[in-house]
């Protein structure tokens, strides 16, 4: 499968201008239509009832949403594990939700509780980032939204005293990490192109220490019909550095973390993209230390779909390792 978009043609539809199931259906009046969309669920100061959040360390997960910008709506929902001490310094993980750029939040349900037992079984601090979907907001608001939001955490590590009181009391700035999932991913990667480029961290602000993409989204070379619907400032180039960063051997080489983990499954129609990924990492030059965790007789993003299961138990313990180590 070339593409993560499957355009349709309904005659009986005249009204629609673009169909691309099962994600969203633009409408010739400009309404979007958007599909499998998960439920939203709110914060909780404590999780510890919830049993996707429980673990042998007891738990206690307490989440809350922030407002970053106040002008574009941006914000994140933050995650704090259960502590011991008042000012135990703790890794902080930025994760950005998948989604194909056009579904899914950090509210919803099922990212939520994926955080949740995340936070709860690797006792890192979470800034999940609820960042604007296309159409509506075409790429590149994603990527300008998800760097508002490392600023606003790097600003915590500046000023020593941000906004935010999880962040000043508990983040340990030498141990953040970058994740996502599909969409996300690649979200993940660009934010850790431009961080490198701006040199962010070598101001006194943040440590980028490593980098974790699951089934992550690029491009490979060939027409990728969402890509050219939703991205604003699309110039026919199929070799987007945001898009298909495996071209751009100088920027990879220039990745600011020390660590990468790759997550590919045999079954993911984007598994051919992270191996890509992973072999022109290997090739650009980056000293990194670079893994890659291929997970057998698994679709794509099934850890979120199928939290239960052994192999979503598999990923989530290297996950955990990785930010442990």
């Amino acid at each position: 499968m070339e593409s993560i978009s499957i355009p349709v043609t309904d005659p009986s539809s005249d009204d629609v201008l673009h169909n691309f199931l099962p994600f969203f259906r633009v409408f010739k009046d400009g309404r979007v239509e958007k599909f499998n969309q998960t439920p939203f669920t709110p914060p909780s100061d404590s999780d510890s009832n919830n049993p996707t959040t429980t673990n042998t360390a007891g738990g206690g997960v307490r989440s809350k949403d922030v407002i970053i910008s106040a002008e574009t709506k941006v914000g994140a929902r933050l995650f704090l594990p259960k502590t011991t001490k008042p000012d135990e310094k703790l890794p902080l993980l930025i994760y950005f939700h998948g989604g194909a750029f056009v579904i899914e939040s950090a509210y919803s349900a099922q990212y939520h509780n994926y955080i949740a037992s995340l936070v709860a079984n690797s006792n890192t601090i979470v800034v999940s980032v609820e960042y604007r979907l296309a159409p509506e907001h075409p790429i590149p608001a994603c990527y300008h939204d998800s760097w508002t939001v490392l600023n606003w955490v790097t600003s915590h590590a500046r000023d020593e005293q941000g906004p935010e009181s999880w962040i000043n009391n508990h983040a340990d700035f030498s141990k953040v990490f970058l994740s996502g999932d599909s969409a996300g991913a690649n979200i993940a990667h660009n934010m850790a192109a431009k961080a490198s480029e701006e040199g962010l961290g070598n101001d006194g602000g943040i440590k980028i220490v490593g980098m974790i993409l699951t089934h992550p989204f690029f491009g490979n070379g060939k027409p990728d019909k969402l890509w050219e619907l939703i991205c604003s400032d699309f110039d026919g180039s199929w070799d987007d550095p945001r898009l298909n960063p495996m071209t751009h051997p100088s920027l990879l080489s220039r990745l600011v973390c020390t660590r990468i983990l790759i997550c590919v499954s045999e079954k993911d129609f984007l598994r051919e993209r992270g191996w890509l990924y992973y072999e022109a990492l290997k090739k650009s030059g980056w000293k990194g230390e670079l893994e890659v965790l291929n997970i057998e007789n698994e679709e794509h993003v099934f850890h979120l779909s199928k939290p239960s299961c052994d192999n979503a138990q598999i990923l989530m313990k290297r996950v955990v390792s990785f930010l442990r180590g």
